[in-house]
């Protein structure tokens, strides 16, 4: 996946996000908006954490295409 494909992917997701969250600030969410905002924070982090890795990589001269989407475990539990 090339940075113009990830990034049209993390904009698909955002998207859905922010529809799901203004559903649940007008109507409430249900147990399955909530449990689907949660997957796509995840995926949304993992995506995020691999452009940047894409990203570093250029910018130190080697090839994007080294990075890889990592687990959830790692990425979430990176310090902010």
């Amino acid at each position: 996946m090339d940075d113009a494909e990830l990034i049209a992917r993390i904009e698909r997701l955002v998207e859905e996000e922010h529809e799901l969250r203004g559903r649940e600030e007008s109507e409430g969410a249900g147990d399955d908006d909530r449990d689907r905002i949660a997957q796509l924070e995840v995926a949304l982090d993992r995506l995020w954490d691999l452009l940047r890795q894409r990203r570093a990589l250029r910018e130190a001269g080697r090839s994007p295409d080294e990075a890889s989407l990592r687990d959830t475990s790692t990425v979430e539990d990176y310090e902010q």
